[in-house]
This record gives C-alpha cells, sequence and structure tokens, in this order.
C-alpha cells in the first residue's frame, strides 16, 4: 500500500516548498520523480532547482535528457517512472499516474488556486478509495507541516 500525502500549500510557493521535500528524500536514499502539468513548468522547476539556494546542490534532469533514469530526481510530464523512483510528486494539477508501485506519492496544491483544489479533493476521494493510507498536511503561518487529516 502506498502512502499518498497531500500537501496544501497556503503560504509558500511549489518553488519555495518543493526543493526541501526533495532534499529529504534523496537523503533517505529514494529517488523522486517530480511531475508537473505542462513542459513550460517542467523546464521553470528544472532551472530554479539549479539555483534556489546558494549553498546547494540537488542532482536532477528531465525526462527529455539522455540520460534520465540515472538521475535521483526527474522532472516529467509524462506518467512513467522514468527513474526507478521511490516517490512520486505530482504538482500544478498534473494527471497522477498509478501510484502504487511508489513507496509515497505527494500530491502539492496551490492553497489559492480553485482548479487545484478541486483536483485535490477529488485526487483525495480516489486514493482513499484504493486504499492507500492518506494523510492530509497544510501549512501553518510559519511555513512549516501540520498535519490536519
Amino acid at each position: 500500500m502506498t502512502e499518498v500525502l497531500f500537501y496544501h500549500l497556503t503560504e509558500s510557493t511549489l518553488e519555495e516548498a518543493l526543493p526541501g521535500l526533495l532534499e529529504k528524500s534523496v537523503q533517505r536514499g529514494w529517488r523522486a520523480v517530480v511531475q508537473t502539468g505542462t513542459e513550460e513548468r517542467r523546464d521553470a522547476l528544472d532551472a530554479h532547482l539549479w539555483t534556489f539556494r546558494d549553498d546547494s546542490f540537488l542532482a536532477h534532469g528531465t525526462d527529455r535528457e539522455p540520460h534520465a533514469a540515472e538521475q535521483p530526481v526527474l522532472l516529467t510530464t509524462e506518467a512513467e517512472n522514468g527513474n526507478d523512483a521511490e516517490i512520486r510528486f505530482i504538482v500544478d494539477g498534473a494527471t497522477p499516474p498509478d501510484v502504487a508501485t511508489y513507496e509515497r506519492a505527494v500530491f502539492m496544491f496551490d492553497g489559492h488556486d480553485a482548479a487545484q483544489l478541486e483536483a485535490a479533493r477529488e485526487h483525495w476521494k480516489a486514493m482513499k478509495a484504493g486504499g492507500h493510507a492518506v494523510t492530509y498536511w497544510q501549512q501553518t503561518p510559519e511555513r512549516r507541516w501540520e498535519r490536519k487529516a
């Protein structure tokens, strides 16, 4: 059974929250795949992950590169698990693949975007109905994650 987490962004942007979660995943020894809704968003995240912090390096690549399968963090718009990741991040309202092959799936959604909120509600229902262990996390004003359900 896959552990499925829903992260409700209310105080920060995806660009602010995602790098730290990816770093923690890599520190656990997991490969991660980040699925975006568009190629433009994938490419913007790719550029951002190289520069998000001066004192950090987060090795990653995109699905359009020849050595994508070797990347510890892979950015994609596709449903495939191109780097044999243990954790999948689904962002920007991307349509999730079957998450049963992952140890963890993370839906990150913008709490100020009505379409993303509605999609997250639908995905929550589907994940619960699929028998996954589902939790809901919301940001506090201090930008920490607090479990709500």
